[in-house]
């Protein structure tokens, strides 16, 4: 895995390696234009932690996904104070990383 120092800078590289879908977290699935993908249809194969040094607000995940029918994207998602409700089948497939 590579080490990236910011959250544009993950994302940036990720991109140019192909994961130019953006995926977005809704409570029991991740939504992108193709439609909602449940936890058992998609994989993660990277994952990037980021701390906020000084604002919790700055405390994200990026994940590169790769979804069953093969399409590659990027999931955000702020942890922490401004974190989102989710089922426990996506807590389980976000905190296997």
């Amino acid at each position: 895995m590579k080490v990236y120092d910011t959250v544009t800078e993950a994302m940036e590289d990720l991109r140019k390696r192909g994961y130019i879908t953006d995926f977005n977290l809704v409570f029991d699935s991740i939504q992108c234009p193709e439609g909602n993908i449940r936890p058992e249809d998609f994989e993660i194969t990277e994952t990037y932690r980021f701390e906020g040094d000084t604002d919790p607000g700055d405390e994200a995940v990026v994940y590169g996904i790769e979804t069953k029918s093969g399409i590659k994207g990027v999931l955000m998602y702020g942890y922490g104070v401004y974190s989102e409700d989710m089922s426990e089948d996506m807590i389980r497939k976000l905190g296997q990383r």
